[in-house]
């Protein structure tokens, strides 16, 4: 990893709510020193530039925003990818998967084509297919493609047990693994609170409605107000600062599996140690029967979307 691209860098790639609230976030809290806004809308970009440009003085560090091209991406660190088609009322994000796989095919040949040499991270959904496409359609290997994977899930679980129990989310240590959608799954066997397991006090009947709360959660912010990205945005940045302060933090993102929990070749979210060089190792945790099977069951849920274009893809 010693070619790496060093530096605080980074590059977004579609300025859309998620995109833009991400942006906010890294300024808030002061995470990199330079930030490159990248559209197919230039006049919103150009207005999201000036806007957060406003609010600089008031950052806890100094930082440079200004609008790009994808030429830009050649001495980024990081490159992160919000562009592409939202997803709708009513939609599941792996209906996304026909008009977002072609639109990430053109991007990151551009981003390529720059001459990056750093680490991608995808929020774009259906982000587990989109992660493993970049990864295919960029040639890096696989710790310098990231998705943001169940993060999200994983702080809504985090938050509802917290209320449940009144801790802070903070200290609620439990994990959504598996697709970020409909067949992602709770690992209940290991939710603890300092320690102490959590599922002995919850009946069955409340742990499926704390976990039917977070599975949903997007379908219900999406029908109030049309889509979701504070969320996403702060989990995006964590990762982010996980990455260009070489944390070492164990986040659950978006990781290709190499036989890990018994599965390979397909990118899924769990727990993974995440650095400067991006991804450093997977945690793998120990799951009751159970959860073997509801994990196989989402692994075979993505590889069953993404199979077509690959073969295709392949000329196979």
């Amino acid at each position: 990893m010693s070619n790496l691209t060093r530096g605080d860098k980074v590059v977004l790639i579609g300025t859309g709510a998620v995109g833009s609230s991400y942006a906010f976030t890294l300024m808030n809290q002061g995470i990199c020193n330079e930030l490159v806004l990248i559209d197919l809308n230039e006049a919103k970009t150009k207005g999201d530039v000036m806007d957060l440009n406003h609010g600089v003085v008031y950052a806890p560090t100094p930082l440079k925003i200004h609008c790009g091209t994808y030429q830009d991406c050649e001495d980024a660190a990081i490159v992160v990818i919000c562009a592409g088609a939202a997803q709708k009322p009513g939609e599941t994000r792996l209906d996304l998967v026909n008009k977002n796989v072609a639109i990430f095919e053109s991007i990151v040949n551009d981003v390529m084509a720059s001459g990056f040499n750093g680490i991608f991270i995808v929020a774009t959904n259906p982000v587990d297919i989109l992660a493993y496409a970049t990864w295919k359609f960029s040639g890096l290997p696989k710790e310098r493609v990231i998705g943001s994977g169940t993060i999200l899930d994983s702080a809504r679980f985090r938050y509802l047990l917290s209320e449940e129990f009144g801790v802070a989310p903070t200290s609620v240590h439990a994990y959504i693994i598996g697709e970020h959608g409909d067949s992602e799954l709770a690992v209940w066997s290991s939710a603890n609170i300092s320690g102490k397991l959590i599922a002995p006090s919850l009946t069955d009947e409340k742990k499926e409605a704390l976990f039917v709360q977070v599975r949903d959660a997007a379908y219900t912010i999406i029908e109030s107000k049309g889509a979701t990205y504070y969320g996403i945005a702060m989990g995006l940045a964590r990762i982010t600062k996980a990455i260009l302060h070489n944390e070492e933090a164990v986040l659950s993102v978006g990781s290709l599996l190499e036989g890990e929990y018994g599965h390979r070749d397909v990118y899924i979210g769990v727990p993974t140690i995440i650095n400067r060089s991006g991804r450093k190792d997977i945690v793998e945790l120990s799951l009751n029967e159970d959860e073997q099977a509801k994990l196989a069951n989402s692994v075979n849920v993505l590889k069953d979307i993404q199979a077509p274009y690959w073969n295709a893809y392949k000329g196979g």
